[in-house]
């Protein structure tokens, strides 16, 4: 099973984000039911009873945290995303560290499309700095494994397990 941790987002932004990209970017769009900030990309994973075990001891999210800001990783850009800069995702970051997790360089984010080609670099800067400030929707207070199937289209998310403290 190729498995994830991840908290839900609600973007109330997130159509007015892709309408405002729509002909700067060209690239494919995650399913806005599929949103979510990854906390650990696990890989495939054969048993998830061990996983789950790990996951107790750590606490879900106190209350919602603002999404605020877009960015992009690599040169060209290649994954757009939106982002939040929280104190509490870091302080949670070190949770799953503490907990045995391993979060490589965490850079809490939440993609939002996987870029193909930018048409229009100073319009897609100009769009990006619109956006900066703005609260684009909120990481929900919700820490879940989901189990992630691809097929050719997208990739389905289901949960499996939630924690609950």
């Amino acid at each position: 099973m190729r498995l994830f941790i991840a908290s839900p987002v609600a973007l109330h932004e997130y159509a007015s984000i892709k309408k405002d990209f729509s002909k700067i970017i060209e690239g494919k769009w995650v399913e806005e039911e599929n949103l979510h900030l990854t906390w650990v990309f696990l890989g495939e994973i054969k048993e998830e009873n061990s996983i789950i075990n790990q996951m107790q001891d750590i606490t879900s999210l106190k209350n919602k945290i603002d999404i605020f800001g877009l960015g992009y990783f690599g040169h060209p850009p290649k994954i757009f995303f939106a982002k939040s800069q929280e104190k509490p995702l870091f302080a949670k970051a070190k949770e799953f560290t503490d907990a045995g997790f391993s979060l490589h360089s965490f850079k809490p984010h939440i993609t939002l499309c996987h870029i193909k080609a930018i048409h229009d670099e100073r319009a897609y800067e100009k769009t990006l700095k619109y956006h900066q400030d703005k609260i684009l929707g909120s990481i929900l207070p919700c820490i879940s494994l989901y189990q992630s199937i691809l097929d050719k289209k997208c990739a389905h998310y289901r949960r499996i397990f939630d924690i609950k403290k």
